[in-house]
């Protein structure tokens, strides 16, 4: 199971990674927007330096033709460092770069996934990790679980080196789904964890029990 920060604030990734078991770190150009007009690859860097050599770090090109994402894709590895997942859209000519790149051994993430055939030819190209559109696909009333379950035994039955990486959630309770439904990996924005650790009733039962402590032995520690 890998857990992943969909963000690119330095203050959340510097803040929560040592907190949480996070597999590493996803952006994408809306995510950046958020962050306004920085030092593009000084800030990949950044993160890189943040949540260290063992965890992945997912960026995503530019580039809407095979040739450029290729050349995005390099230019990524050559700024940031070598081990960057080249975060590739699955069109047509996404699913040709990612053949090229795969041929280099190149890591490729396949994203804005929407359906099984995207999955099932982004997984057939070789990418590393595909990444279905958790809540996007059921606003466009698509069955998000049973995709995600489709493509699992895709894997399962080719024996493809690859990932699911559900992504885009509105709540924790569509992260769960997407783990019961087979996915390896989820990205989600830091708020969502710690809005599940921070619920109400998460809140009221451990301020309950440290007060029946105090009621019973009248200090707030152990003895």
């Amino acid at each position: 199971m890998e857990i992943l920060f969909d963000t690119a604030n330095l203050t959340d990734i510097e803040e929560m990674t040592p907190f949480y078991p996070v597999s590493g770190v996803t952006t994408n150009p809306t995510i950046i927007k958020a962050e306004g007009r920085i030092d593009f690859y000084t800030h990949m860097r950044r993160i890189r330096e943040i949540i260290g050599p063992d965890r992945t770090l997912h960026i995503q090109v530019l580039a809407q033709d095979a040739d450029g994402i290729v050349r995005d894709a390099h230019r990524l590895l050559d700024q940031v460092d070598g081990k960057v997942f080249a975060k590739i859209p699955t069109t047509e000519q996404g699913i040709r770069a990612m053949r090229l790149l795969k041929d280099e051994g190149i890591g490729v993430t396949a994203t804005a996934i929407y359906s099984k055939t995207q999955g099932m030819l982004a997984i057939a190209a070789g990418a590393d990790y595909i990444a279905p559109y958790f809540n996007r696909m059921e606003s466009l009333d698509i069955d998000t679980s049973a995709t995600i379950k489709s493509l699992a035994k895709f894997i399962d039955r080719h024996g493809a080196k690859c990932k699911i990486m559900a992504a885009s959630f509105k709540n924790v309770a569509q992260v769960s789904a997407a783990f019961e439904a087979g996915a390896a990996a989820v990205t989600l924005p830091p708020f969502l964890l710690r809005a599940a650790l921070g619920a109400p009733d998460v809140v009221q039962a451990v301020n309950a029990f440290a007060q029946d402590w105090y009621d019973t032995f009248g200090t707030t520690t152990l003895p």
